[in-house]
C-alpha cells in the first residue's frame, strides 16, 4: 500500500528513538550505518566514507519516499544481503513519519 501522510515532527522523535542506534541525521557522520542526511533521492551505496554491503551497492536503488516506505518495513526483503540488521517497522504511520523527517534533511 501507499504511505499515509507523514508528520516530520513525530518522525524526528522516532528517528532519535529508533534509527539513532545505527544512523545519524548529520551530514557525513556515519555510525554502524551510513548518515541519513540527504538520503531521500540518493542512490544506494554512495555515502562517502561508509563501507556498504555488496548487496546495497549493487541494488541500483534510489531512495525515494516510496522505496524507503517499503524498505523500512522489511529491509532484508527489499535488499537481500544488506548489513542492516533492523527487523523492520510494521507500523505504516511510523514509517511515513520517519520518511517525512528524512525529507527535511537537506
Amino acid at each position: 500500500g501507499s504511505a499515509p501522510p507523514g508528520d516530520p515532527v513525530e518522525g524526528k522523535h522516532l528517528f532519535h528513538t529508533i534509527c539513532i542506534t545505527c544512523h545519524t541525521d548529520i551530514k557525513g557522520a556515519n555510525k554502524v550505518g551510513p548518515s541519513l542526511y540527504g538520503v531521500v533521492g540518493r542512490h544506494s551505496g554512495i555515502e562517502p566514507g561508509y563501507n556498504y554491503s555488496e548487496a546495497n551497492i549493487k541494488s541500483g536503488i534510489v531512495w525515494t519516499p516510496d522505496v524507503l516506505f517499503k524498505y523500512i518495513e522489511h529491509p532484508q526483503k527489499i535488499v537481500p544481503g544488506t548489513k542492516m540488521g533492523y527487523p523492520g517497522q510494521p507500523d505504516p504511520q511510523k514509517r511515513a513519519d520517519i520518511i517525512a523527517y528524512l525529507e527535511t534533511l537537506k
